[in-house]
């Protein structure tokens, strides 16, 4: 999976953005917070969710792999109702 080429990434003063560019069902911007940064950076390659979780999981100390998975699955498919994951 990969972050669909349509929805460009921003960062201005700390924040983080994506923010679709036309051709999507999607039409907007959403702000991510320091998580869900690290997860679409981590989508501007082909990428697994098991990829992702091994990258939070250097990120953050003391939290569970069950953790990490469930939170990037939670973002990954929030993503995708918006156009925003191509497989």
């Amino acid at each position: 999976m990969k972050l669909n080429p349509r929805f460009l990434t921003h960062v201005t003063k700390g924040e983080h953005y994506i923010i679709s560019t036309g051709g999507t069902p999607f039409k907007g911007i959403v702000k991510n917070n320091e998580t869900a940064a690290i997860i679409v950076e981590c989508l501007k390659e082909e990428t697994t969710v098991s990829a992702i979780a091994d990258r939070l999981l250097e990120e953050y100390q003391g939290v569970s792999r069950l953790d990490v998975e469930r939170d990037v699955n939670n973002i990954i498919d929030k993503l995708r109702s918006i156009g925003a994951i191509v497989e």
